[in-house]
């Protein structure tokens, strides 16, 4: 019988070196989350609800995606540019007042304020863990 060498062309560090483990979901990591989503929503929500027709539209779509863009450019894990994590977290701030100052501007004081409390709280926690 002919053996099959499965192992033939690849590099002897690949074939002996296990995979390395993934880091484990906190769930802090899984709040931070759903408050990355608020963002995504809050500023959606109130582009299409704060503005007349046709201004809405763009205002709806391209608020979050503005949001989604600077999460992507400088927050995400694998972010595009790597920077001090002081100036990730002004720019994590940021996007937390944007929604904050969202929700005042259609009249819901009190979502704002939950809303910046919790993301306040989380960012703080987040950043703090980043640095131990």
């Amino acid at each position: 019988m002919h053996g099959l060498d499965y192992t033939r062309g690849m590099s002897e560090a690949s074939v002996t070196q296990p995979r390395q483990p993934r880091a484990a979901v906190s769930p802090l990591d899984i709040v931070r989350l759903l408050v990355e989503l608020a963002v995504v929503f809050s500023l959606g929500f109130w582009g299409f609800v704060a503005w007349s027709f046709p201004a809405n539209i763009a205002a709806g779509i391209l608020a979050p995606a503005l949001a989604i863009l600077i999460w992507a450019l400088f927050l995400s894990p694998r972010a595009v540019f790597a920077v001090h994590p002081f100036v990730r977290a002004i720019i994590e701030l940021l996007l937390y007042a944007a929604a904050t100052i969202a929700w005042w501007s259609l009249d819901q004081t009190w979502i704002g304020v939950g809303f910046a409390l919790v993301a306040t709280v989380t960012g703080l926690l987040t950043g703090r863990r980043r640095f131990t």
